[in-house]
């Protein structure tokens, strides 16, 4: 069995930063790419920002270079960085994960943590 964790959501002024991780666990035979999407309250899910294994990265433009997206391989974790933040980010962020297991290779996702952008 795999599992995502995600953390690093919470209440931020307009300005402000936070960074947000996905911890991938379980089985795992290998991680492909990273993605994050987000869900705005009456809105769909929209994709945010992705890394591939290789560290190529692209991004949504409503977060170009505001948000950075990372890997840490050994962790097998994704971060997202989020600078600059505005109140139409707030939406709870979801984490994507392609990973290998020795029984299938599949999309995993993450449960979600909330992020508020207000003052």
């Amino acid at each position: 069995q795999v599992q995502l964790v995600e953390s690093g959501g919470g209440l931020v002024q307009p300005g402000g930063s936070l960074r947000l991780s996905c911890a991938a666990s379980g089985s795992i035979s290998s991680i492909y790419t990273m993605k994050w999407y987000r869900q705005a309250p009456g809105k769909q899910r929209e994709w945010v920002a992705d890394i591939t294994s290789g560290g190529m990265t692209n991004y949504a433009d409503s977060v170009k270079g505001r948000f950075t997206i990372s890997r840490d391989n050994a962790k097998n974790t994704v971060y997202l960085q989020m600078n600059s933040l505005k109140p139409e980010d707030t939406a709870v962020y979801y984490c994507n994960v392609y990973i290998l297991t020795i029984q299938t290779i599949r999309d995993y996702w993450g449960q979600g943590t909330q992020v508020t952008v207000s003052s």
